[in-house]
């Protein structure tokens, strides 16, 4: 059976949910790309966002697996702390002694867990009409990919803004020290999650935790919105 492959998701995503729709077999993934989402004109303040941060066991979404994924909706003015989702999930691979040091998830607590696979409904009903917010994309998107071309084979593409991204963009020029800069000692400005949030006198919390890292990206995002953008920045300028 060939496999579709679509354009480059980087324009219209509105566009492309019509024609993944259209090629989905898997009933929950159809329904996914048929809900509505925003065109790339839309103000952010119009835009119905979603934090989102997976832990895993390792960096290579290949070799490694998800072990818990932290899911909460908001807005530029709010954070709807009420309505988070959060799973733990068993990983077909055994947890390594470095992957629980990490982010502290023991085999005692994934020895009920379910499987992704028998989470994706409800992550795919969670994620429906949003636009994704992560801090560094790879890992969400790519993660994701693996485990639904695992548990149902096909690929699963979806609209981000990586709050990584934009500190990238924002502090490029500092983020690679001249050789003077070098000599003197000075590191290049760190675009972490943690350091991230320092610069905008935002609170230190507990890290590589799911829900707890998907709050911080949230809040995050408010505070770049409102010190590097605004509400009616367009959806398109910040998305992938």
């Amino acid at each position: 059976m060939s496999v579709f492959v679509p354009r480059p998701l980087t324009v219209q995503w509105q566009e492309q949910y019509q024609i993944l729709a259209e090629h989905a077999r898997d009933q929950r993934l159809a329904r996914f790309y048929r809900a509505p989402m925003v065109s790339a004109d839309t103000p952010l303040d119009q835009v119905p966002l979603l934090a989102l941060d997976v832990e895993t066991t390792g960096l290579d979404a290949q070799n490694h697996c998800i072990v818990s994924l932290g899911l909460i909706p908001f807005n530029l003015q709010r954070i709807h702390c009420s309505q988070a989702r959060y799973w733990v999930v068993k990983p077909k691979s055994e947890l390594s002694s470095e992957s629980i040091t990490f982010h502290h998830i023991t085999h005692s607590d994934i020895r009920y867990a379910p499987r992704v696979e028998q989470v994706l409904g409800e992550l795919l009903e969670a994620m429906t009409g949003c636009v994704m917010v992560v801090h560094y994309r790879n890992i969400e998107r790519s993660f994701l990919d693996h485990a639904l071309q695992q548990a149902v084979g096909e690929r699963l593409h979806f609209p981000v803004i990586d709050t990584m991204e934009l500190e990238a963009r924002i502090h490029g020029s500092q983020r690679k020290p001249s050789w003077w800069d070098r000599l003197r000692g000075r590191q290049p400005t760190s675009i972490r999650l943690a350091d991230s949030r320092l610069r905008y006198n935002l609170p230190l919390y507990q890290a590589h935790h799911a829900l707890t890292d998907a709050l911080a990206t949230a809040e995050l995002l408010q505070a770049q919105i409102a010190t590097h953008y605004s509400p009616e920045t367009v959806i398109g300028d910040l998305w992938n």
